[in-house]
């Protein structure tokens, strides 16, 4: 069992494209129930959680029937923009069921920099919480252009993590965890289970090659960095099974931990 450095209160959860829709990329419906399940859950046993998830653009792109990941900035914005609707009231019926109102609330990157903008969004979290609403965060593609993007929600998850003084960001993602290499190209390569030094896995990390998201480990180690520089502990772990929330909350040896020092 995982002894946490802080008493988890705030946990941040972050979910991936890959996590919440189908192998053709329409949203999995079950999914997303199973996560609201084990968020309202974690809510009644005295947590604040606060979702930060993807999935606009894959369900805005189900929606308009797209083959393919569209490429065209506007194209992936127009997307986005369906998407978001569908996903928004997805999430918020689910959570109904289970007793709770959520929030949507969609960031660019200008809130790293405008400490008025900043603020308010802290603010607007604290309320919300204060409220018992759950906050569902996304980046807002449909107006973010190269300048304002954060490119990934897990550097999101991260900021929001920061933003929010979270004792525990939990990531989830298409694969177990981080591993010594990629092992879906190398069967040889193994989980780690633990991280205490970052600096010392940085080499282990690879882009993605999923069609549905737009991060790799790479960019979920950088997320994890940015969380343990305010004493944030991390875990990233599979999203194949919701369930498994409950359990890394609880101190089991899932995914991989990353350690404060």
């Amino acid at each position: 069992m995982r002894n946490f450095k802080n008493k988890l209160k705030k946990i941040v959860i972050k979910v991936g494209s890959s996590s919440i829709t189908h192998d053709n990329g329409r949203i999995n419906l079950q999914k997303i129930d199973e996560l609201c399940f084990e968020i309202a859950n974690l809510e009644n046993s005295g947590y604040d959680v606060v979702l930060v998830s993807s999935g606009a653009i894959a369900a805005g792109r189900a929606k308009l029937n797209f083959k393919d990941r569209p490429k065209e900035t506007s194209v992936k914005q127009a997307a986005a923009a369906v998407g978001q609707v569908s996903l928004t009231n997805i999430y918020d019926r689910s959570l109904i069921t289970y007793g709770y109102n959520s929030a949507q609330i969609l960031l660019t990157k200008q809130i790293e920099k405008d400490e008025i903008m900043r603020e308010n969004a802290k603010n607007t979290l604290q309320t919300l919480r204060d409220m018992k609403v759950i906050p569902i965060i996304n980046e807002n593609d449909t107006i973010s252009t190269y300048e304002i993007k954060f490119g990934d929600n897990d550097t999101l998850s991260a900021i929001i993590a920061r933003l929010i003084d979270a004792d525990l960001l939990i990531m989830l993602t298409d694969i177990e965890g981080l591993y010594t290499d990629d092992p879906r190209i190398n069967k040889n390569a193994t989980l780690i289970e633990e991280v205490s030094d970052i600096n010392l896995v940085n080499k282990s990390a690879k882009n993605t090659n999923s069609d549905m998201g737009t991060g790799g480990m790479k960019t979920k180690l950088k997320a994890a960095s940015l969380a343990l520089e305010k004493n944030i502990e991390v875990v990233i772990a599979s999203g194949k099974n919701m369930k498994i929330i409950r359990d890394i909350v609880k101190g089991e040896n899932i995914g991989t931990y990353f350690k404060c020092q």
